[in-house]
């Protein structure tokens, strides 16, 4: 099961305080291959790990952009996986390379 625990503080009371605490685990499948975090392609705009699952590469769990965009992901197992299902990496790169609000759906 994936988890992601946040905490927001918009006004720290100590100038050391962080904003925001973010942990988050990948934990379904613990032998899908995967990159450590780090900035993607030429523009170095995102940073996250990266899903490196043959046919479904390129997908994060969990990123943030340059500009301070985050995106995160979780999901549930069901009884019977859809070898056929789309990886979730157009889905967490779309809005991330983008202005616009987040437009994944349910697969």
């Amino acid at each position: 099961m994936c988890i992601i625990f946040f905490k927001f503080d918009p006004r720290p009371v100590s100038k050391n305080a962080y904003r925001l605490i973010l942990a988050a685990n990948r934990d379904e499948f613990y032998n899908r291959p995967s990159k450590l975090a780090d900035f993607w392609g030429s523009n170095n705009e995102i940073l996250s790990g990266l899903d490196m699952e043959e046919g479904k590469e390129g997908g994060t769990w969990l990123g943030i952009t340059t500009r301070g965009k985050l995106a995160a992901l979780t999901n549930y197992l069901q009884p019977r996986l859809d070898h056929e299902a789309r990886g979730r990496g157009s889905c967490q790169t779309r809005p991330s390379r983008t202005r616009a609000r987040s437009t994944c759906s349910p697969y």
